[in-house]
């Protein structure tokens, strides 16, 4: 039990105790969750508000809070203020470094989790590629928070689906195949994958500028595709292989996987149904030819669900797509990681599900994101400003490369070790700010080694399996508790004690960037820990206590990185 738990338990008792026939006290869960860390440690390790009580009991906060501090004993406090209607709790320093480590060890790189989703599903949309496009650093963000949050999930004990909505319909497949048929040659096209793809369809665009006819001939090959056309099916099923081939490359790099790859196509024969359904429930009505539902009441602009011309939009299938995913995987939340642009289109499918009658569409949550940029360059694909993914994190593994060749030479296995640092540079850097919050990616800052980066953190690690394969080497005895009640010692117990609490609110809060900002913490913590105080130097018991403290340090650190994507190296 986590001293917050214990702690609210304990306060529970005490109310229950000092006023036994009170109507309305809170439980111990209720507690636990009004317990706040005050800003300063000198204000105590918990504060309890206990305004809240003061209708239950009768009495003013102020005097409230002086007599549970009057009542208030226990050997885990080592004593307890009564300030301003607080009750501010002073932890026994020695019990709370025995308890907290006691945790952290037993548990290991299990320490945080749960099984607090056992039984339920969470399909998480992200990433969601363009087939034919390469995969640039705009999609880094729906990317690793996507990844992000399923691993968050997995660990709380959720079954989680991946899905990768792939951008694979419409006319510019025709014109692409029209683009094959006309200049391309199949040795070329699987040789050079995406980007021979990508170059074709450039042509396509500077051709039919002089020759509109190409446009025609075009939507023609599109017709082929939706009519099933043997041919035409054949290649547009090529395009996509290609496409994953070359974008599995990055997937690959940055560990991230999918469960489906379920796009854009898939939907085609499910949305008569939706249509169907929408008119049986006098949801659709027309609006200068195009079938959209009213949205009026609701203060949004119309959702239309078929144009002039008979075609379907993004609405219709993004509707035909939740339909079938609770069909299918009967989600408790989908979530769609989506940059915020897309806010007003996916409240207005979450309200047509709501007046279709799915009361699951409560479910379904847009998880919004800023933009990126690069070097302070805004992206544009118009403008010729585009950073490409794979490129990226090339760059990024060559940096890390230089710069271990220059501090750590003759360091072993410095390829590997570049990658993951140079890869975790990157995610770090997308996963740092808050989602909603815009990113500037600038390599100064993202493979800073002395400032709150992913190098920083990974180095950290490194120095705690640098600190306990040396106390391998060691005969420690036990660890003697006493050690650790210095401040430096104190704020970083505290730190993890706090990060089973942090990945529950990043879970529900939809935010990777505060696991990224709890394991900076934790290092920027340790780092001050082990510049005041020589590990292994000292009394043995005293050692054995700061070993003890490194190796929670370490599995926290480790633990807090792989939920965010970036892997722990043991040597930098």
């Amino acid at each position: 039990m986590d001293m917050k738990t214990k702690l609210a338990g304990l306060m529970a008792q005490c109310l229950t105790d000092t006023w036994p026939d009170a109507q309305g006290l809170p439980t111990a869960e209720e507690i636990r969750g009004l317990l706040a860390v005050p800003p300063d440690p000198k204000m105590g390790d918990y504060a309890l508000p206990v305004f809240r009580l003061a209708k239950a009991l009768r009495m003013a906060p102020p005097k409230i809070a002086t007599t549970v501090v009057e009542k208030w004993s226990h050997e885990d406090v080592a004593r307890a203020e009564a300030v301003n209607g607080y009750v501010n709790f002073f932890l026994n320093r020695v019990n709370f470094a025995a308890e907290t480590l006691e945790s952290v060890l037993k548990a290991g790189e299990n320490y945080g989790s749960s099984d607090m989703g056992n039984g339920k599903t969470i399909c998480l949309d992200y990433s969601s590629i363009n087939i034919a496009k390469r995969f640039h650093i705009g999609h880094l963000s729906t990317t690793m928070i996507g990844h992000s949050l399923r691993r968050i999930y997995d660990f709380l004990g959720y079954k989680t689906v991946g899905i990768n909505h792939l951008g694979d319909w419409g006319t510019q497949f025709g014109k692409m195949i029209c683009a094959y048929k006309l200049w391309g040659n199949e040795e070329e096209v699987e040789k050079g994958g995406v980007n021979e793809l990508v170059r074709l369809y450039v042509k396509f665009h500077e051709e039919a500028e002089k020759d509109p006819a190409l446009d025609d001939q075009g939507r023609a090959w599109f017709k082929k595709i939706e009519d099933g056309d043997e041919e035409a099916l054949r290649i547009f099923n090529w395009f996509k292989a290609l496409t994953l081939r070359d974008t599995e490359r990055v997937y690959k790099l940055l560990g991230v996987t999918f469960d489906s790859y379920a796009g854009e196509s898939f939907y085609n024969d499910k949305m008569d149904r939706v249509i169907n359904e929408l008119k049986e429930k006098n949801l659709l009505t027309i609006s200068e030819g195009a079938s959209i539902v009213d949205l009026s009441e609701d203060n949004m602009s119309p959702c239309i669900i078929l144009r002039s011309d008979g075609a379907t939009l993004y609405a219709t299938r993004d509707l035909a797509a939740a339909i079938y995913r609770h069909d299918t995987y009967h989600f408790d939340k989908c979530l769609y990681v989506v940059a915020y642009q897309q806010d007003l289109h996916f409240r207005q499918i979450f309200r047509v599900l709501e007046k279709m009658g799915y009361e699951w569409a409560k479910d379904c949550v847009h998880v919004a994101f800023g933009m990126i940029s690069y070097e302070g360059q805004a992206l544009s694909t118009r403008k010729g400003h585009v950073v490409y993914l794979e490129d990226l994190l090339e760059q990024a593994q060559k940096k890390a490369l230089d710069i271990i060749n220059e501090k750590s030479p003759n360091l072993p296995n410095k390829e590997d070790i570049a990658r993951q640092v140079g890869i975790g540079a990157v995610v770090y850097t997308d996963l740092s700010n808050n989602r909603i919050k815009d990113v500037d990616f600038c390599w100064d800052r993202a493979l800073n080694f002395d400032g709150e980066s992913g190098p920083y953190v990974q180095y950290t690690h490194t120095r705690c399996c640098s600190v306990l394969r040396k106390a391998a080497e060691m005969s420690l005895p036990e660890a003697d508790m006493n050690a650790l009640t210095d401040d430096e010692a104190q704020a970083l117990l505290r730190l993890l004690g706090r990060f089973p609490d942090v990945i529950k609110e990043a879970a529900e809060k939809y935010e990777p960037s505060m696991i990224t900002r709890a394991v900076t913490d934790i290092a920027q913590a340790y780092n001050k820990f082990y510049y005041e105080h020589r590990i292994l130097d000292g009394e043995p018991a005293t050692a054995a206590a700061r070993v003890a403290l490194t190796k929670a340090t370490k599995d926290v650190i480790k633990t807090g990185l792989w939920l965010i994507g970036i892997e722990a190296p043991e040597r930098m």
